[in-house]
């Protein structure tokens, strides 16, 4: 079928909008005829399709023996076994090579009006520092590092610094309660938490420490070691034996270099919201879900290295996780996080942000968008 006989098909059952020139001249797929043939390839050859995205887009340290071996009636499922990749070396290392180095990572702002930036450069060397803390502080390869943070950049740092030393992290929305916290504790058994002494709210100001405190009081696996972020806003009391001042740890950490892994190894667990019940833990590897969300990053999201992108969800939830942290900085680029309510301080938060930094690519959820319409 030719595009224009594919458009027409569509244009009788949908409404179909065609993108502006500038649009279609600098995507990665500009005619339906490419997009056919790169949808056809995946269905007739989906394990050759998936071991051309995953040698094109990533940095493997070994090459995998096999694409995909799986059974659904277990269920069983592992992506490029034999190989060995480090995922934080794909999302920063590699671009340190070039220009990328110097170009600006992660922009933050706050409800409050605080911004922050970091450059590929300046990201790598918080991070490498904090993951040497946590060794320093007995995580190792395979243990897991339950993360309670707000969304601000130490987030994604304290992910990424697990992930470059073969830990597991799960991170737990900041807006659960105590028993919340607790209950994903329990099931996850992390070595350590790594937490903020407060997240904000608009005009409100939310001390984590009393939340992590209680939670770790309820749970019956007991974490003895926490890595607390002070913020200006609210500042936290240590408690001895347990607590470590995340910014003292890491003046007197040295960067600390990138463990390979499995490709079949754990990246990280993320719960469900426990609406239905006790939340499930959902466990992602890392050659598959690299693979994966670079592949949508490129081929969806249409990313290039002028863009500036944002993703408006929160790092707590996998939208956030793959599109937020893994998927964008695979891909080297540029994206805003924002710390706060879409409608604070007005109505038009979003747009201001957009137009501040130039965002040229927009991802949010309809339910704001309605919002603001109204």
């Amino acid at each position: 079928m030719t595009e224009s006989k594919a458009i027409e098909s569509l244009s009788q059952e949908y409404r179909v909008v065609q993108p502006p020139a500038w649009v279609t001249e600098r995507a990665h797929i500009q005619t339906m005829e490419e997009y056919e043939e790169l949808y056809r390839r995946s269905v007739d050859d989906p394990e050759g399709f998936w071991s051309d995205m995953a040698e094109e887009m990533l940095h493997w340290h070994k090459r995998w023996n096999t694409v995909l071996d799986y059974d659904f009636h277990k269920p069983y499922v592992k992506w490029f076994e034999g190989g060995q990749l480090n995922v934080t070396y794909n999302c920063i290392d590699r671009h340190l090579k070039g220009w990328r180095r110097n170009k600006a990572a992660l922009i933050w702002e706050s409800d409050e009006g605080r911004t922050k930036m970091y450059t590929y450069q300046s990201l790598y060397y918080k991070v490498c520092k904090l993951a040497n803390v946590l060794k320093k502080h007995g995580v190792k390869k395979g243990d897991r590092v339950a993360l309670y943070l707000p969304m601000i950049p130490e987030l994604p740092i304290a992910m990424l610094a697990c992930a470059r030393i073969g830990a597991v992290h799960s991170v737990v929305f900041g807006g659960f309660a105590p028993n919340e916290l607790a209950v994903r504790i329990d099931d996850a058994r992390p070595v350590l938490i790594v937490t903020a002494s407060c997240g904000i709210e608009g005009k409100k100001v939310i001390e984590y420490k009393p939340l992590i405190d209680r939670a770790i009081d309820l749970a019956e696996h007991k974490v003895k070691r926490t890595i607390i972020y002070q913020r200006p806003q609210a500042s936290a009391a240590l408690t001895d034996g347990r607590d470590v001042d995340w910014a003292a740890a890491e003046k007197k950490a040295k960067p600390t270099g990138c463990v390979p892994v499995k490709a079949t190894d754990p990246l990280y667990i993320l719960y469900t919201s426990g609406t239905t019940g006790k939340p499930k833990g959902i466990l992602h590897t890392c050659g598959g879900y690299m693979t994966g969300v670079y592949a949508t990053m490129k081929y969806v999201f249409d990313v290039k290295d002028q863009d500036v992108y944002w993703c408006t969800a929160d790092i707590g939830w996998v939208t956030g996780h793959s599109y937020v942290v893994y998927g964008p900085l695979a891909c080297g680029a540029t994206q805003v996080i924002y710390e706060g309510a879409p409608d604070w301080p007005d109505q038009d938060r979003f747009g201001q942000i957009v137009e501040d930094y130039g965002v040229s690519i927009f991802y949010t959820a309809p339910t704001a968008i309605r919002a603001f319409m109204k």
